[in-house]
């Protein structure tokens, strides 16, 4: 299990000059003509959001107390506005626990959660925010050639519980699968020689090829017709009105650009772009 932290992101303004706020940690907060009034959080005076880090570039920073921008982070602060906080804590929660809806006391989840059916026995989700792909990330100073018949038998690393895992196993049929427990462990693993790819998410892998000072490099994706949600308590009081929330920063623009700040201008370029293998 990882460690759990905290940050919290108080301000001292009243509510009522919250309604001009123009910042939240180092997120810029786009104005809403009417923002909610009787929202009951979880934890009284915050918007309390989990989260398995790291998450390059999603939430910038490695601890909850160092996180103030990132493209999750900065969607959370403008949904705790809208709902009329203006305190925004960040847990940071073990993913097993979190996908089987064993973590308690939040308002939702914001960590690159793919929607499925199995998933959502346990917890609920959110309208989908962000296309989620299955990206192959290699060393940028790999010798093999990496295509749709190598895959099948180079050394693939992919995270426990995660669709990268059913994914691999399941349609590509990976012949040599490694399973770790974590995302660190499975960049270390690929850095160190151990694996030849690093199989997650196409947004994930971009964002630690980013990071990575150009030891990797993502060459190709999968097509999984899969998307990323907000995670919520099954059958919470608040979901429907978090739910309204994002739908309407879809609506009016503000979390598409969030994530053309935090992530396209970042990677440069669109993520559909890469090319796409067929398992």
């Amino acid at each position: 299990m990882m460690a759990l932290g905290v940050v919290s992101l108080g301000l001292a303004a009243s509510l009522s000059s919250a309604q001009s706020m123009t910042k939240m940690g180092d997120c810029e907060i786009y104005s809403v003509s009417k923002r909610m009034t009787s929202f009951a959080p979880a934890v009284a005076g915050q918007l309390t959001v989990q989260v398995n880090l790291p998450a390059p570039l999603w939430y910038n920073g490695d601890t909850p107390e160092t996180i103030k921008s990132g493209a999750e982070y900065c969607m959370a602060a403008n949904i705790a506005h809208r709902l009329g906080l203006s305190k925004l804590v960040v847990r940071n929660v073990a993913w097993d626990g979190l996908v089987a809806g064993q973590t308690k006391n939040f308002d939702l989840a914001l960590s690159q959660i793919s929607i499925t059916d199995e998933r959502k026995k346990v917890v609920e989700f959110s309208t989908p925010y962000f296309s989620s792909d299955i990206g192959v990330m290699v060393r940028s100073n790999a010798s093999f050639v990496v295509d749709e018949k190598t895959v099948k038998v180079l050394r693939i690393g992919v995270q426990q519980g995660t669709t990268g895992e059913s994914f691999a196993r399941d349609r590509i049929k990976a012949a040599n699968l490694r399973v770790f427990p974590d995302t660190p462990g499975m960049f270390t693993a690929l850095q160190s020689g151990q694996i030849d790819i690093a199989m997650t998410d196409t947004s994930i892998v971009l964002s630690q090829a980013k990071a990575s000072s150009g030891r990797f490099k993502v060459v190709a994706q999968y097509k999984t017709g899969e998307s990323y949600g907000a995670l919520f308590p099954k059958g919470g009081k608040n979901n429907k009105a978090i739910n309204d929330t994002i739908a309407g920063m879809m609506k009016d623009g503000s979390l598409a650009k969030i994530q053309k700040k935090f992530l396209f201008d970042v990677w440069g370029g669109d993520p559909t772009k890469i090319p796409y293998f067929k398992p």
